[in-house]
């Protein structure tokens, strides 16, 4: 089995043990976050009702001035960009979902631009 499999195995079941203890509400919706090589993306979401409320990722109009999307900066971008998203429709505390990820670097970053710009953890 190749090494990267591996790595995306023991992930997706570190997902599944914390996606059991971590739910969304309407109170405290959930901020979900999805890291690949050249992007990052995060959503906040009511899982009593299974929608989407905000979405944000590298990929939004905003995001097209840092350069380079894979990197810390950019990931600081998007949850500074989150919480303003997220404020603007009422939303001031979360829960934070990292999706199996550990927590440093990018998923870290994520985390930090928005308790930064306000949004409550």
């Amino acid at each position: 089995m190749a090494k990267t499999a591996l790595k995306t195995i023991i992930r997706l079941k570190r997902q599944v043990r914390v996606r059991k203890k971590v739910r969304g509400t309407g109170e405290r919706p959930r901020l979900n976050v999805f890291k690949s090589a050249r992007h990052i993306y995060a959503q906040i979401i009511d899982d009593t009702k299974g929608v989407t409320l905000v979405a944000c990722s590298t990929l939004s109009s905003g995001a097209f001035d840092l350069g380079y999307t894979g990197n810390v900066a950019a990931a600081t971008h998007v949850g500074k960009e989150i919480a303003r998203l997220a404020i603007e429709k009422g939303i001031s505390s979360v829960v934070y979902d990292r999706n199996g990820f550990l927590y440093h670097g990018r998923i870290k970053a994520l985390a930090d631009g928005a308790r930064e710009a306000g949004l409550r953890f």
